[in-house]
């Protein structure tokens, strides 16, 4: 038996990322006890152990035959994390075992910490105003990258700090939707008790296939629609993919996902000058948030020029400040919930929108 994504190192197949049922089906297919897949998921997700050595509860003849025959518990080594000293924004950049780099951020807040998640090594969407998209797609994680991501960053704070999970860093995670899926079912497991399904949010472009997929899993986590724009000439611009996804299979698959799993939707909306936030854009913004259980996440644009971009990346500049606060003010009358997400660790190219590693 092996896992969906097969993952092998030096012909070694790799565990971490088998889910529980995975784990207990493995076992049995080297003659072992089911029971014993659940020690090790115990060991590797809620123990965080770093060698089979640890695991005191399994036989040492088997840990060594484990040692022996499967590949390494840890899927990627920290490299550097850098602190923003304006915001206290960490980024810590990590790299895979077939030597890729992949950033992930820690960002503290005053009532929660959360930590940002990639999926992929660069990002195939090519969003105008994103720098994964400007640096290209390498290749998907395996679960067992995603979740290393928590496992190493959670060593570096006490007990219980990270409460929330987004599935926001690097790379589009409904693209990579097997991995993205068995990584939520470890987390569904409560490998930490502060870590919860409904404080993970999944963020996604719009690939609406996927949004009703993840809707019929079960797994009630939140959705965060990366909207950006109401019109679909617009979106399309800044983002290639809604040629295929059109916004209104997007929001038809959304409003099912809503429904389905009883939960809010979440959309993004960073904020250019001149492209999204004119009295247009406001108005049909208000249309779709009034259609469905629904807050906005107003995002200012934050700078690109650590990438060098060039064409329509290097024309956008970020809605003046006061007309940002002018938009979020005439959204609340509206009774819509609102929240602007201020810039944070933009000078250590850690905010939202700023993630690539060449």
């Amino acid at each position: 038996m092996k896992s969906e994504d097969n993952t092998v190192i030096d012909k070694k197949l790799v565990l971490k990322g088998y889910t529980l049922n995975e784990l207990k089906e493995y076992f049995s297919s080297i003659d072992e006890k089911r029971f014993r897949g659940e020690q090790l998921f115990n060991w590797m997700y809620r123990h965080l152990a770093d060698t089979y050595d640890e695991m005191d509860s399994v036989p040492k003849v088997l840990r060594v035959k484990l040692s022996e025959t499967t590949g390494p518990i840890n899927t990627l080594s920290l490299v550097t994390k850098t602190t923003s000293p304006q915001s206290g924004t960490t980024k810590f950049l990590f790299e895979t075992l077939d030597g890729y780099k992949i950033e992930s951020v820690v960002i503290p807040e005053e009532n929660r910490t959360t930590l940002c998640l990639s999926t992929q090594v660069g990002c195939p969407l090519d969003c105008k105003f994103c720098a994964t998209g400007l640096m290209g797609y390498k290749k998907n994680l395996s679960a067992g990258e995603i979740f290393d991501q928590y496992k190493l960053i959670s060593k570096e704070y006490e007990k219980g700090t990270i409460k929330n999970i987004v599935y926001m860093g690097m790379g589009e995670p409904l693209i990579n939707f097997e991995q993205t899926l068995k990584s939520l079912r470890i987390f569904a497991e409560n490998v930490d008790t502060s870590i919860r399904l409904k404080r993970i949010s999944v963020s996604t472009a719009g690939i609406a296939p996927k949004i009703i997929e993840l809707a019929d899993t079960g797994l009630r986590v939140k959705i965060a629609f990366s909207l950006h724009s109401c019109f679909d000439d617009i979106r399309s611009r800044l983002m290639p993919i809604n040629e295929k996804y059109p916004l209104k299979e997007n929001l038809r698959a959304i409003h099912y996902y809503a429904k389905k799993t009883h939960t809010r939707i979440s959309f993004e909306y960073v904020m250019i000058d001149g492209i999204n936030d004119r009295e247009e854009d406001f108005f049909e913004l208000v249309k779709i948030c009034k259609s469905l259980p629904c807050k906005i996440n107003v995002i200012p644009f934050n700078s690109l020029e650590h990438m060098n971009p060039t064409g329509f990346s290097a024309e956008l500049k970020p809605t003046p400040k006061e007309r940002i606060e002018a938009f979020v003010e005439a959204l609340r009358e509206q009774n819509i919930i609102v929240t602007v997400r201020f810039t944070q660790g933009d000078d250590i190219a850690a905010a939202c929108g700023q993630l690539a590693y060449p």
